[in-house]
């Protein structure tokens, strides 16, 4: 392809109307050697349009995620292709603009990943070598790439390899980094009439305080420590600068002196809490500046990021006593809590216009945990750092303010509710002890206050009043119940419960949002016994309207982007149905018909990851609990929508229904394959589906669930070669081979022995192969496990002794030593590694078959005399601590989704989650049945059981007595 038309396609990609067809022409590109480069190449040149070199930067950095190595870390590119791209970028990074710097500077931190510093050593130096004494864009560019690869240490654990890397770097780039500090700084001095060049000298500085953090992350750097006293000076220096020049013309959007002054904060927080020895006796003149800067910098937006980093800083001081100290008396107390931490605290005009303009920012931003840059949030983290220091006075100095609010609101309800908000605002901020936990909310609380009495004073009555309350004291009231949620008994909560559905029915957004998120929570809610604080029985008879009221907000605006906007509404939804479970049935009319309206909008334009993850864990708690009663209903109305998603591959969608079908059909109670499923066979079969990552793990789900019902059908259609070559493809990668043992295992689990016969020779050669150049602990685990599933399986036609016969003929069953490859197997891996299984039910299948291997192998009876002593040994000690099979229930296990990755890749549905099988059922106390198996075998072959133990035990008479008296039992 020509380079314009490559350009045009680029650009398409970008449009939503063209994105499909786009996607796949540069699809069929990417097979071109020299693809990766022509992607540079538009990037870099200002020939093309600026859409078409950022979506050219775009497209490398995801074809770079995608491509650039494999699991072990060897090049999926040709390695000249791979050696042309790292020699080319950096020189290409530092004269891109900012907007492509940033896509390609991700684009290098993955190569990093892989490559730096022992595949890429010369990097530093190359770095360094393009920094200039006075070109800030080249020198722009170079620390926006040293960025980008060393950012990547911040989240690291401690490590010998860490710290080599970083002594790599350090040894090259700390001292001209430090040189480049000074430097930046006498130019800033000497330009501080021409903003031009001052603003571009800012963004050096801006990155320096990145890299200062970056460098510093995992231990001090000795460079940075001789130079302490400069290097703080230079901080404090540009923490209270300020140039008319670099102030910003907007309310809401930073400057360059607040962006650096918020990196240097970062860099302060870091110090004061890793550094203390070194940073120590230079901390005092940044506090006075910090409290110097809070009490005089204005409301307007564009200073919160800068002030609740600057609170983030006095709230790391804080924590140190020798500072804290200073604080310890009314009068400072009440000072800084008027002057610093009431202002940050309280609702602004600019606040309320998100509120009412972006509810769902709102939202985001005032739910717990998400606000960490938000004034409210840091200022709250402040207080409660001063309430931990200082219990008593915080509480009394607060609770005074708290209730000359109150009595402000008072004098004027409708004019002055600003003030109730901060009070109510104050009150859980201090009244909350540790973290607001996602599943239980506030589970300590300080002993001076009484929550439920306040809530029952102040703030109860904004919930149940049918009169003018304005909607933020609606909101503060939900947010009230929700934070205190595991304070409040089940008794008190059946009379709450319904004042916060009710709030539901509200116009305002945030308001039924908020209730939807209180609702969610609490029917999550349990207490120390594990019992749901609101039963079944309690949401059942107004389950019904409830779903159907949330399914029509979420509905209110069709448009595929606003419908999925808020998740919190999905989320409730979810917890609805899983909560009633079958429930649901009297009403799954309209329910579905709910669900594949939503499915079929936004199949249209995935838009919110979140969004439409809930969508499907409440389809799949839908499916689990309503389709075992009408599977036909629920099949006939899905199949159509989940055909329309994989005909027009909507990426993002195409593994969750593929789980969603797997439960369709596990809740299918004929147990047989229905046409339809039938017919998707042949499909599921094909390569190309699989060649997606995240379809991996869904369509093996998929895959077994067809194999358990269909097996037979499957066989004489000669459909299993097809499915062992997927197989061949999962076990030959370690990011898929435990798909391949689970595939593998449903294979041995439901073929016949015949059926299975011919390719299993082919098989373990697959398995001895990876076992002996590349195998993994996660690998020798399930490669016993499936040796396990075998070897039990006696009746079926298979066990030790079928085993045993295929290994053999593997290399003629000999290894290069002369070994038997089955001998030197189970010796070596099968008996040692048995004893590691930690599962409950691989550890009894392991009994299972270790038991059938003593009483019904003829090879071990035969041959292998002193391998039937030790797999009796091996089976007393798995015998010792007996696997406890935990019964399993219907619970659905919460995972918090801020937990999870998301994106077009492989996210599991936690309400159709398949429970480990048991094909063992039966057997419940596996001693009792070992003892049984051993007394029948023992009686049908005439006493050869007992006599092979007392000859071949002879030497270890405890396993002998424990073996006879399992045998007398």
């Amino acid at each position: 392809m020509e380079m314009q038309s490559l350009s045009s396609v680029l650009e398409a990609s970008l449009d939503p109307a063209q994105n499909k067809k786009a996607e796949t022409v540069l699809l069929e590109q990417q097979g071109h050697p020299d693809f990766p480069l022509r992607l540079l190449q538009i990037a870099a040149s200002d020939q093309w349009t600026a859409t078409a070199r950022l979506a050219s930067a775009l497209y490398f950095k995801n074809y770079i995620r995608r491509n650039w190595t494999d699991e072990d870390g060897n090049y999926k590119l040709p390695e000249d292709t791979a050696d042309a791209i790292k020699r080319e970028l950096i020189g290409l990074m530092v004269r891109v603009p900012a907007n492509i710097q940033y896509q390609l500077g991700d684009a290098v931190g993955v190569i990093a990943d892989s490559d730096f510093w022992r595949r890429w050593d010369t990097l530093v130096d190359d770095l360094v070598s393009r920094l200039t004494p006075d070109n800030a864009r080249t020198n722009n560019g170079v620390l926006q790439v040293a960025h980008s690869i060393f950012k990547r240490w911040r989240p690291l654990y401690r490590s010998d390899e860490l710290f080599t890397e970083i002594n790599h770097v350090l040894s090259k780039f700390g001292e001209p980094f430090v040189q480049l500090l000074r430097s930046t700084d006498i130019l800033i001095d000497q330009s501080n009439s021409e903003k031009a060049a001052l603003s571009q000298y800012f963004s050096t500085m801006n990155l320096m305080m990145k890299l200062l953090y970056d460098l510093s992350v995992q231990d001090l750097p000795p460079i940075f420590e001789d130079n302490m006293q400069s290097v703080t000076s230079l901080l404090h220096k540009y923490l209270i600068y300020d140039n008319p020049l670099l102030h910003s013309d907007s309310d809401s959007e930073a400057g360059p002196q607040e962006f650096v002054k918020s990196g240097i904060f970062e860099v302060l927080v870091l110090y004061a809490e890793k550094y203390e020895d070194a940073f120590g006796p230079f901390v005092e003149q940044f506090i006075g500046s910090s409290w110097n800067l809070l009490t005089t910098i204005g409301l307007d937006t564009k200073n919160d990021i800068l002030v609740s980093k600057a609170l983030q800083f006095l709230t790391s001081i804080t924590r140190m006593s020798q500072h804290a100290h200073a604080f310890n008396n009314d009068d400072t107390m009440s000072q800084v809590i008027e002057r610093v931490v009431l202002p940050n605290l309280s609702l602004r005009d600019s606040d309320m216009e998100i509120f009412e303009d972006e509810p769902i920012e709102f939202i985001r931003r005032d739910l717990e945990g998400s606000d960490s840059d938000t004034r409210r949030r840091a200022a709250t983290d402040f207080l409660q750092q001063l309430l931990a220091q200082f219990h008593r006075l915080v509480t009394d100095i607060v609770l005074r303010y708290i209730n000359h609010y109150l009595s402000d609101y008072t004098k004027n309800p409708s004019a002055r509710w600003k003030s109730k908000d901060t009070a109510v605002y104050l009150y859980s901020s201090i009244a909350a002890k540790g973290a607001v936990t996602a599943s239980q909310g506030v589970k300590s609380v300080n002993e001076l206050v009484n929550v439920l009495e306040f809530f029952q004073t102040h703030v109860a009555r904004d919930l149940m009043s049918d009169a003018n309350v304005e909607p933020i004291l609606r909101v503060d009231a939900i947010k009230f119940l929700y934070v205190f949620r595991s304070q409040i008994t089940r008794e008190q909560w059946r009379d709450a419960f319904p004042m916060v559905v009710t709030q539901l029915g509200s116009s305002e957004y945030v308001v039924y949002t908020y209730a939807a998120i209180a609702v969610e929570r609490v029917l999550a809610l349990t207490d120390d016994s594990k019992q749901a604080v609101i039963s079944q029985a309690d949401v059942e008879p107004l389950s019904a309207q409830l779903l159907q009221h949330v399914f029509q907000l979420i509905k209110s605006k069709p448009d595929p982007a606003k419908l999925q906007e808020n998740e919190f509404l999905m989320r409730c939804v979810m917890r609805v149905l899983v909560v009633i479970r079958d429930g649901v049935v009297a009403f799954t009319d309209s329910v579905l018909a709910h669900f594949i309206k939503i499915t079929q909008i936004i199949s249209q334009n995935p838009a919110n990851p979140r969004f439409y993850y809930y969508h499907f864990e409440a389809l799949g708690a839908f499916i689990r609990f309503a389709a075992p009663s009408q599977p036909e209903k629920l099949e006939n109305g899905l199949y159509p929508i989940f055909g329309h998603i994989l005909q027009n591959d909507v990426q993002e969608f195409v593994p969750y229904v593929f789980q969603l079908f797997a439960a369709l059909l596990e809740a299918n109670p004929s147990g047989t394959l229905t046409a339809y499923y039938v017919s998707l066979v042949p499909p599921i079969l094909s390569p190309e589906l699989w060649a997606s990552k995240g379809n991996v793990p869904a369509l093996v789900r998929l895959l077994s669930s067809l194999i358990a019902r269909g097996a037979s059908q499957m066989a004489e259609g000669g459909q299993l070669q097809s499915i062992l070559a997927i197989f061949q493809s999962l076990i030959g990668t370690r990011a898929n081979e435990i798909h391949g043992f689970e595939l593998l295992e449903s294979i041995v689990a439901h073929f016949t022995s015949s059926a299975i016969d011919p390719y299993f020779v082919t098989i373990l050669q697959l398995l001895f192969t990876r076992l002996q150049n590349s195998k993994t602990d996660a690998f020798i685990s399930r490669f016993v496990r499936l040796y396990h599933s075998i070897s039990a399986r006696v009746d079926s036609g298979l066990g030790a002794d079928w085993f045993i016969s295929h290994a053999n003929r593997v290399q003629d069953g000999v290894l290069t030593n002369g070994t038997s490859i089955y001998v030197q197997l189970y010796l070596s891996i099968i008996l040692p590694d048995t004893q590691k299984l930690v599962r409950p039910l691989d550890r009894k299948i392991a009994v299972i078959s270790l038991c059938k291997t003593v009483t019904d192998s003829n090879a071990f009876a035969e041959r292998y005399r002193k391998g039937w002593a030790f797999t009796c040994e091996a089976l007393l000690k798995l015998l010792e601590t007996p696997p406890i099979l935990v019964t399993m229930d219907d619970t659905v296990v919460d995972h918090d989704v801020d937990d999870m990755s998301f994106g077009v890749g492989f996210t599991q549905l936690q309400t159709i989650r398949r429970p480990a099988r048991d094909y063992w059922p039966d057997v419940t106390d596996v001693k009792i049945w070992v003892g049984r198996q051993l007394q029948e075998a023992n009686a049908r072959q005439a006493g050869k059981i007992k006599e092979f133990a007392n000859q071949r035990l002879s030497e270890s008479p405890q396993a002998l007595e424990i073996l006879s008296m399992y045998m007398s039992r």
